[in-house]
């Protein structure tokens, strides 16, 4: 499995809290996920939210109940919440990072039916971990939910 990282895009920020922004992971309709390290050198995915969002109640409200919901799930095929402020100019989420292919190389390396069946058990895995936290709704990153060798895009 070769993973490859997007290089940061010239309007992309280069540090939040103090995480040193290295890759661009990818990004979604509330933001953009980039690579970072932690001081001792462990691997996070920092999830940014998009400067429009950080103005809205509303959205603020439930990024904070989002950010509280993920730090009570824990299982194997979730990626805990390291750090996060829900609160800063541009709300932040730091979770492990979880390195896998994306569904097009496991499809590539695994074939469609062994791809989809690792990524449903995996997927399926951490749904379960989800319900028995007691939670009603997590809008978790869904590219750190399936850390058995497929992330999700």
């Amino acid at each position: 499995m070769v993973t490859r990282f997007l290089p940061l895009e010239p309007h992309d920020s280069r540090e939040v809290a103090g995480y040193v922004l290295r890759a661009r992971l990818g990004s979604g309709g509330m933001g953009d996920v980039f690579l970072s390290f932690t001081p001792g050198g462990r691997a996070v995915a920092i999830k940014l939210m998009r400067r429009e969002f950080a103005d809205d109640p509303e959205f603020r409200r439930r990024f904070r109940a989002e950010v509280s919901a993920a730090k009570r799930v824990q299982g194997l095929y979730t990626a805990p919440v390291v750090d996060a402020d829900p609160d800063a100019p541009l709300p932040w989420l730091a979770t492990a990072y979880v390195p896998g292919p994306s569904l097009q190389q496991a499809v590539a390396e695994y074939g469609m039916v062994n791809a989809i069946t690792r990524k449903t058990r995996c997927f399926a895995t951490g749904l379960l971990t989800v319900s028995r936290a007691n939670l009603r709704t997590l809008q978790a990153p869904v590219r750190g939910f399936c850390g058995c060798g497929v992330e999700l895009d």
